[in-house]
């Protein structure tokens, strides 16, 4: 589902539109720094229809679109700067199956091209529009990547913070007074800690280690984990602990972490899927 945000460049709104594929500028917003008294449309025209444009795209669509029809875009290049040739991005795009630009009608409204090809187009507007326009691109993804980063560290301080709960439990409840060591006492905290990783994620942190022995040299699992499962992974910890001081079996704690964690992931997988549901008709509505 698209996500749509706002840059300035040189005061003028551009919308930034989060595809499947990646980012994708309007370039219709783009369009209104070339000329007040041309039509977003025709500057976007009148770019599409130069050959450099065209060669530009076509080898765009050719690195990353596997399906692109390059025959049919040889017959737009031929007629690269005819006075009767006037292609559109929706004939563009309908004839060579191209995925680098795309037109959206509705509210958020416009033709949008992939980042690659927008900064191409901002050549077009001029050098110190693109140059702007870069600027401006790489300081929303800082701050997006900022945000991203500030939420999954949460996730995972807390994550961290229960399973200090946890293990204090196993310290507590489970470990006898034994010799150190005969008993092995770091054994139990380990066990601990897997009863979590199948309950969730499936397997072992042994069985992590062993089938990724660089990434285990620096990292675990749980730090490759998503926001949702070290959601799950928190509320397990939790839960595990109180379990612990009731003394309950590792058996019995087992099957409810794990119903627990299956439910929970459900939950949140409904969630994303519903709030994915509600932006689509959103959409369709201002369409």
């Amino acid at each position: 589902m698209a996500k749509n945000r706002i840059i300035r460049v040189q005061d003028i709104p551009i919308t930034v539109s989060e595809a499947d594929m990646d980012d994708y500028i309007c370039i219709t917003d783009m369009a209104a720094a070339k000329s007040e008294n041309s039509r977003a449309a025709d500057v976007v025209r009148n770019w599409l229809r130069n050959r450099s444009t065209l060669e530009f795209l076509s080898t765009w669509e050719e690195i990353y679109n596997p399906d692109f029809k390059v025959f049919e875009s040889e017959h737009f290049k031929k007629q690269a700067g005819l006075v009767v040739f006037t292609p559109s991005v929706s004939e563009w795009v309908e004839k060579t199956g191209a995925i680098g630009l795309f037109v959206r009608k509705g509210r958020y409204g416009g033709t949008f091209a992939h980042k690659d090809i927008a900064f191409e187009f901002a050549s077009a507007i001029s050098p110190v529009f693109k140059l702007y326009l870069i600027k401006e691109f790489e300081r929303l993804k800082e701050q997006e990547n900022d945000l991203k980063k500030i939420e999954w560290d949460a996730k995972r301080f807390l994550s961290k913070n229960n399973y200090l709960i946890q293990t204090d439990a196993v310290k507590n409840y489970l470990i006898p007074v034994r010799n150190y060591r005969e008993d092995l006492q770091w054994l139990p905290y380990a066990e601990e800690a897997d009863l979590l990783n199948v309950a969730l994620f499936g397997f072992t942190a042994k069985a992590w280690r062993d089938a990724n022995p660089e990434l285990a040299k620096k990292s675990n699992v749980r730090d490759f984990a998503t926001i949702n499962e070290l959601t799950v992974l928190s509320n397990l910890e939790t839960h595990n602990a109180q379990m612990i001081r009731e003394r309950r079996s590792k058996e019995e704690r087992f099957k409810i972490l794990k119903d627990i964690a299956d439910y929970q992931m459900q939950v949140l997988r409904e969630a994303e899927n519903i709030s994915k549901h509600i932006e689509e008709k959103e959409d369709e509505e201002e369409s």
